[in-house]
């Protein structure tokens, strides 16, 4: 059964309800404290997004916004980012900024740091 949010007070009440099982630990939930906390945190996270105006604007579409979506999220620098993924900072913020397109080493090292799905990058390439 689907739930749905249609005020305010239900939504902060359902927040209290998901935070009560969260905290009970997952391992202690039983399968239908589980199946009910997964449901209301689809209704919540609808909720959010088409009620109180918490879903980003737009999409990236690019790879240089996918990647600073992922950044900004993870709270990393290019520069760590380039350490990480083994390539010059310099090739990292030529890609960033448009000056330069990303490539196979490029592709590969944000696919596996910032765990981007390879059919996202596939699709936006």
């Amino acid at each position: 059964m689907k739930i749905e949010i249609k005020s305010k007070r239900e939504y902060h009440e359902m927040i209290v309800e998901i935070y009560n099982l969260m905290n009970k630990g997952e391992g202690k939930l039983t399968k239908l404290e589980s199946s009910e906390l997964s449901k209301m945190s689809i209704a919540v996270e609808l909720y959010e997004d088409e009620i109180l105006g918490l879903k980003p604007f737009k999409e990236p579409e690019t790879i240089p916004e996918l990647v600073e979506l992922k950044l900004f999220e993870r709270k990393m620098t290019q520069a760590r980012l380039a350490e990480e993924i083994g390539l010059a900072k310099s090739k990292v913020s030529e890609i960033l900024n448009g000056k330069r397109k990303a490539d196979i080493s490029f592709l590969k090292g944000i696919h596996k740091v910032l765990k981007i799905d390879a059919g996202r990058l596939l699709e936006i390439v």
